[in-house]
């Protein structure tokens, strides 16, 4: 009972879906087909554009991601290090105290 009621209801939702297509389909057909409305044409709107595309050219990039994870790796081994160093004080303080 509860599937036909879901078959149905998508069924609705289907038909809607196509009957507004259907609809607008005349006013799409008159929209231009290479997609430019004319609206880049503005000197401010091509200013943006431009700004816009080398923002997602820096992020395409990944240099933020790239400097993250080199910082990353730097502090990293940085604290590796610094825990050997630590490692080795403990080892000779107790082979020290091993051998009185």
């Amino acid at each position: 009972m509860l599937e036909l009621v879901i078959f149905v209801i998508f069924v609705i939702s289907f038909g809607g879906v196509l009957f507004i297509l259907a609809r607008k389909i005349p006013t799409l057909n008159s929209l231009p087909q290479n997609g430019s409305a004319g609206i880049r044409e503005h000197h401010i709107i091509s200013n943006i554009d431009n700004r816009m595309k080398k923002i997602f050219v820096f992020f395409e990039k990944q240099i933020y991601l790239h400097k993250f994870l080199s910082w990353t790796k730097v502090m990293t081994l940085k604290i590796e290090t610094k825990i050997d160093v630590l490692l080795r004080n403990i080892r000779k303080k107790s082979q020290q105290s091993g051998k009185k």
